[in-house]
């Protein structure tokens, strides 16, 4: 494994951007840093940084050598995962890369159910927008991603795909909660809390608006559906969340309805993997259960 840790040195710096800052966040000189640094380019007979103001970046021929690096440490950690299943005995590390509304309520009970089984699993989860969520795969810094609406696609392969409608969260006394189903017409007439633009439910929302020869103009926007869920409590306002992230307040005090798909149409909660890669045992597994978890809900709201 020693030699893994010049490559781990130089994927600190490419992070930072800073030789200083990565020798800061390695426990390391400065002075080390760079010598180590230097000492590799040599050996590898080309530059792997180019200097700039105010700090460093990877070249190409650096850009090649950390995308090297992060795949030969995904397939080591493939084998040894296979070892560790040899023995009967479990183990690994699942890093996974998801939307906000996975939080609260699906993600933890499906991490809580495969360490039950597989004690020896540990597990990363890193909250993610479209965007984000695919180059976290592209780079290796996630196995799995499990997303609203994801972005490109290029390179992502589905694993699963279930469609969310979006749900109008407002308070259960307001007038509009008796109703089973609501406009979205209606909705933008009230003060709206919505998501960041860079999140699937606002571009839905957004396009859904523009049909309409409407414009969201929220009152409150925010990167955080936890704030979306507990602002409507001290206001008549009107937020937005798909069904996955939501479930009934123990107190009442709040309500969950569709938007009717005449409006806004549904969108697409997609789990995959970056295209062509083979994943450690553990992740594979675990994205198996998370398969076999979002195909029963497809079913479900089929059923419905």
């Amino acid at each position: 494994m020693k030699h893994f840790q010049t490559f781990a040195l130089i994927e600190a710096v490419a992070r930072s951007g800073s030789m200083r800052k990565a020798a800061e966040d390695m426990n390391l000189t400065a002075s080390a840093l760079n010598r180590r640094i230097r000492g590799f380019e040599q050996d590898f007979g080309s530059p792997i940084f180019e200097r700039i103001p105010g700090g460093v970046r990877l070249n190409p021929a650096g850009e090649m050598v950390l995308h090297h690096y992060r795949m030969t440490r995904s397939d080591f950690a493939r084998v040894q995962s296979q070892v560790a299943d040899l023995s009967g005995e479990r183990r690994g590390h699942v890093s996974i890369a998801c939307s906000q509304a996975l939080l609260p309520y699906f993600l933890p009970e499906q991490i809580a159910r495969y360490r039950a089984a597989h004690p020896g699993v540990s597990f990363s989860v890193r909250v993610r927008d479209r965007a984000q969520a695919e180059q976290d795969l592209a780079s290796y810094a996630s196995d799995i991603a499990l997303v609203f609406e994801p972005v490109y696609l290029v390179d992502f392969e589905v694993l699963e795909l279930v469609p969310q409608r979006v749900h109008a969260i407002l308070r259960a006394d307001d007038p509009l909660a008796a109703r089973p189903e609501l406009r979205l017409w209606e909705c933008l007439d009230a003060p709206s809390v919505a998501p960041d633009a860079k999140y699937g439910v606002r571009h839905l929302l957004d396009f859904a608006a523009r049909r309409l020869g409407r414009h969201m103009v929220p009152i409150l926007e925010t990167e955080s559906f936890e704030l979306i869920r507990h602002y409507v409590l001290h206001e008549q306002a009107i937020g937005y969340q798909i069904p996955i992230g939501l479930q009934p307040s123990g107190d009442g005090r709040l309500a969950f309805r569709p938007l009717s798909e005449k409006d806004v149409a549904p969108g697409s909660l997609i789990l995959g993997q970056l295209r062509g890669r083979t994943l450690p045992v553990a992740s594979a597994r675990f994205a198996m259960q998370l398969a076999s978890a979002l195909h029963q809900q497809r079913h479900q709201i089929a059923s419905n």
